[in-house]
C-alpha cells in the first residue's frame, strides 16, 4: 500500500470517525451510558478485534481514531491504571470466557485492577517468587505476600503470578491467575512513602481461593504471560505521566470523569514528579534568577538533550506499535532512559533551588514540589523492572551479548536458595 493510499485511508477514517461522533456525543449523558455506547460502535479500542469491542485496525489507524475523539473533547473508554495491562494479557491469553467476563467492564471503568507480582523476599528477581497456589480437589488455594501494589487499596480484581510447582527450574513452576480481591483471605495494607503519599500497599494471602477457569493459559505458564504484562507495562511507562488529566467540559460526563479521575488516579498523582518535572526547569532558573548561571544552564542544556533522546526513545516504541509489532526491547531503552532524565532532572532543580530544595510543605521551593521531586525520581528507576533488569533485556535481546551465569535456573525450585521460608 503507497504512502498516499495509506494517507487518504486515514483521512476517510477519521471524517467517519468525527461524523459518528458529531451524530453521537451528549455531554449530557451519563459516563456509563456513552462508554457503553463507544464500545458497541468499535471505536472506544478500534485496533482490538471486531468480536471483542474493537473494528480490528490497525494500530496506527487506532490511533487516529483516538485523536479524532480527544479533537471532538469526547470522552473515551476507561484507559487509566493497570487496567489496560490486564485488558493487553487477557486479549493475547484469555480464553472467551475471560474476555466476555472482563473486557467491557475494563473499557466502562467498572471495575478497577491492581498487578500483583514483586514480593519482598525476591527483589527484583520475579522468578524468585513464593506465594504458592495449591489445588485442592476444587479450586486453588493462594497463601503468601505481594507488595508495591499499586491501586490494590480499591481494585476488584488482580492479575497475580504464583508457584504451583516447586520441583522444576523456577520458570517454569509459575502460574498466572486473575484474582478476586474482595473476598476472604485478601488483606490489603497501604504502605506510605517517604513522598507522603501512599500509591502503594502489600497484599497477604491466607488460604484466598481461585477457581480453576480463571488460570490464564496453562499451569506452568505464568512467565511467559506475565511477560506479555510486563512488555506492555514499559511500552505504556511514558504515558504514565499524562495519566488522569481528563478533558474539559461542561455536562454531567465531565463531571462523573473528575469523580473517577480523583478516586482511580489519586493514586498516581505524583507520578509527573517521580518523572523529573523536566517541563519546570526552564521557568525555575528564570523565577530564581539562576538563569544566566553557566553550572545551572549545562545541568539544563544537560536534562533537556537527554529527554529529547528519550522522546525520540519513545517514537521509535510508537512507530513499532503502530506496525503492529509486539513488544520489543525498545520499550527497555525508554524505560532506561526516562530514569535517567528523572535522575539529571533532580540534580538541575537541586542546583536551581539550592537549600530550598530540602523544605517540605508550603515553606519549600513551589510549595515543596520540588522536595517532592528529589525523593520521587527514584522509583523511576524501580517501577516496572529496575535499571539493571533494563540493561540486561538489552545487552541480551538487542545487543545479542550472553547471559550471566546462574546457578538457579537448571535445579528445581524447591533447591534454590533463598530469602523467605516456603
Amino acid at each position: 500500500m503507497s504512502e498516499q493510499t495509506v494517507e487518504s485511508t486515514e483521512q476517510s477514517l477519521r471524517t467517519e470517525v468525527r461524523a459518528w461522533v458529531d451524530a453521537n456525543w451528549n455531554p449530557d449523558a451519563s459516563l456509563l451510558d456513552w462508554r457503553n455506547k463507544l464500545i458497541d460502535s468499535g471505536w472506544g479500542c478500534a485496533a482490538w478485534p471486531e468480536e471483542w469491542h474493537g473494528r480490528g485496525l490497525s494500530i496506527g489507524l487506532g490511533d487516529a481514531v483516538d485523536d479524532e475523539l480527544r479533537k471532538a473533547g469526547a470522552v473515551g473508554v476507561a484507559k487509566t491504571g493497570v487496567r489496560m495491562l490486564a485488558a493487553a494479557t487477557i486479549l493475547e491469553h484469555g480464553d472467551d470466557m475471560h474476555k466476555a467476563k472482563f473486557l467491557r467492564r475494563l473499557l466502562t471503568g467498572e471495575d478497577t485492577w491492581c498487578q500483583l507480582f514483586s514480593e519482598p523476599g525476591s527483589g527484583s528477581d520475579l522468578a524468585g517468587l513464593t506465594t504458592r497456589a495449591d489445588f485442592d480437589g476444587e479450586n486453588w488455594v493462594l497463601n503468601g505476600q505481594k507488595v508495591w501494589t499499586t491501586s490494590a487499596h480499591h481494585a476488584q480484581f488482580g492479575m497475580v503470578l504464583t508457584r504451583t510447582n516447586w520441583d522444576v527450574p523456577k520458570h517454569q513452576g509459575m502460574t498466572y491467575f486473575l484474582i478476586d480481591m474482595e473476598q476472604p483471605g485478601v488483606e490489603v495494607r497501604p504502605l506510605k512513602q517517604m513522598n507522603g503519599h501512599a500509591s502503594f500497599n502489600e497484599i497477604f494471602f491466607t488460604d484466598a481461593k481461585i477457581a480453576p477457569e480463571f488460570m490464564l493459559n496453562k499451569e506452568g505458564k505464568g512467565w511467559k504471560v506475565a511477560m506479555t504484562t510486563l512488555a506492555h507495562e514499559r511500552r505504556l511507562s511514558d504515558g504514565i505521566r499524562s495519566w488522569g488529566r481528563g478533558e474539559k467540559g461542561k455536562g454531567r460526563i465531565y463531571e462523573e470523569l473528575k469523580i473517577e479521575i480523583a478516586s482511580v488516579m489519586e493514586p498516581y498523582k505524583w507520578y509527573p514528579q517521580r518523572a523529573g518535572r523536566v517541563d519546570l526547569l526552564i521557568e525555575r532558573a528564570k523565577a530564581t534568577g539562576k538563569y544566566d548561571d553557566p553550572t545551572v544552564r549545562q545541568a539544563i542544556a544537560k536534562v533537556l538533550m537527554m529527554a529529547k533522546a528519550a522522546e525520540w526513545t519513545g517514537r521509535r516504541v510508537k512507530a513499532a506499535h503502530a506496525l503492529g509489532r509486539p513488544p520489543g526491547p525498545e520499550g527497555s531503552l525508554g524505560k532506561l532512559a526516562g530514569s535517567q532524565v528523572a535522575r539529571l532532572a533532580a540534580q538541575a532543580h537541586t542546583l536551581i533551588a539550592g537549600n530550598d530544595a530540602m523544605l517540605t510543605g508550603d515553606d519549600g521551593a513551589m510549595g515543596g514540589i520540588i522536595s517532592e521531586i528529589l525523593v520521587s525520581t527514584p522509583a523511576e528507576s524501580i517501577a516496572g523492572g529496575t535499571d539493571e533488569i533494563q540493561r540486561n533485556i538489552i545487552a541480551e535481546r538487542s545487543l545479542g551479548l550472553p547471559k550471566e551465569p546462574r546457578t538457579d535456573v537448571d535445579r528445581p525450585f524447591r533447591e534454590v536458595p533463598r530469602n523467605t521460608m516456603s
